[in-house]
């Protein structure tokens, strides 16, 4: 080969990606797909505004890069809108695809929650940019969105799971807790919107709807939690791209410590007094125990990533099942530390800042890789078999 023919060949590989890119975005490229997984990214990118503006410690030192983060996730949320109606435009059959499939299923929920976390930032740091009316305007359509998007994705995606998927005994994953964690999600930025709900019985049904939207996600998310502590100690982990999702059990339990303390802050105004101080109580005892599993929680899904790690896990979308978790668990102790005045939890949340930054590079450096070889945008080549777990004692 010559020098030219060698330079042509580079100059093509190069401009390959953004060809992808742009042919993703337009539909013009029909061998290539967006499903509902990717918005994922949005969530991860958003969650690092908000944690950085609720930080006990450095936020008023992050004002500007929350900032610019916050649009940067605005942006990469319309983005991908755009490209998900032009997808479904031209291929209405993958769409169906993805909403058969027991897994790509499960992401449905990722969309609404997307939408929330750039809700949430639109309050904490958009103001800041587009004037507070603005702000509350986009904040409230957002929530909408969102909350009558995760309404509809936490009963139906449960419902043909328990309907219509076929499962192992060893299926159930973090992806399960994705259709039912968005009202959570409701309820954090929900009760963030109570102030700003005309007085009387609006904001005081807003108040008590997100305290609903509390319990609603909890006890399912319980449930599946506990699905995936007993599918761990009977069945062990694939060691695939599974794993990562895996912390997602922490985007629950980070994000209703995140409700809780806010809506025991604004539980003044919204409620009776003597009410309001006992969700102001409930904020501590409830988010104090939870701050301990998710600690130990933390603590096995590390190990269990490094073991998956070692076994040369593959990378996925799925890796920004370690961004979104996380950051809810800084916004969390974030609350904690707000209500207890305790240096032990604003330190925790700067410590789960700094591991939601690590996450989000790792995630961000593998997802630009796949978009310039373009194996993240295409679909499966047939059907996928069953992921087996497995334990090192049983490897042989």
């Amino acid at each position: 080969m010559s020098g030219m023919d060698r330079d042509r060949k580079n100059r093509d590989a190069q401009g390959l990606w953004w060809k992808r890119f742009l042919y993703t975005v337009t539909g013009a490229n029909l061998d290539y797909e967006v499903g509902p997984n990717w918005f994922a990214s949005v969530m991860g990118t958003g969650i690092i505004a908000n944690a950085a503006a609720a930080l006990p410690l450095f936020s008023s030192h992050l004002k500007g890069f929350a900032l610019l983060v916050w649009c940067f996730a605005s942006l990469m949320l319309v983005g991908l809108v755009l490209a998900s109606v032009f997808f479904l435009v031209h291929r209405q059959n993958a769409w169906i695809r993805h909403f058969r499939d027991p897994m790509m299923a499960q992401f449905y929920g990722a969309p609404p929650m997307a939408a929330l976390t750039v809700a949430g930032g639109a309050l904490l740091v958009g103001q800041g940019l587009v004037g507070q009316e603005l702000a509350l305007r986009i904040a409230w359509s957002l929530w909408c969105i969102g909350t009558v998007g995760g309404l509809c994705s936490a009963v139906i995606i449960p419902y043909r799971l328990f309907t219509v998927f076929a499962v192992r005994p060893d299926s159930a994953f973090g992806g399960w807790l994705m259709p039912v964690v968005p009202p959570m999600v409701s309820a954090a930025i929900g009760a963030m919107l109570v102030p700003h709900a005309p007085v009387g019985g609006v904001r005081e049904t807003l108040f008590y709807g997100c305290f609903s939207l509390f319990g609603l996600s909890l006890f399912a998310a319980v449930i599946i939690i506990s699905m995936i502590w007993s599918r761990l100690a009977h069945h062990g982990t694939s060691g695939t791209s599974r794993v990562p999702t895996l912390w997602i059990v922490l985007g629950p339990l980070g994000q209703s410590m995140t409700a809780a303390g806010i809506l025991g802050t604004v539980a003044q105004g919204a409620v009776p007094a003597k009410i309001a101080l006992g969700f102001e109580l409930f904020a501590v005892f409830y988010s104090v125990p939870v701050f301990g599993f998710v600690m130990l929680w933390t603590c096995l899904a590390i190990l269990l990533t490094l073991r998956a790690h070692r076994k040369n896990m593959k990378f996925a979308l799925t890796y920004w099942a370690f961004t979104f978790p996380v950051g809810t668990c800084v916004t969390g102790t974030a609350q904690l530390a707000h209500h207890t005045g305790l240096p032990l939890f604003a330190w925790a949340s700067v410590c789960f800042f700094l591991g939601l930054i690590l996450a989000w590079l790792v995630a961000a450096f593998g997802t630009t890789k796949g978009m310039i070889t373009g194996h993240l945008f295409r679909p499966p080549a047939g059907p996928a078999g069953p992921i087996v777990s497995m334990k090192d004692s049983s490897a042989s």
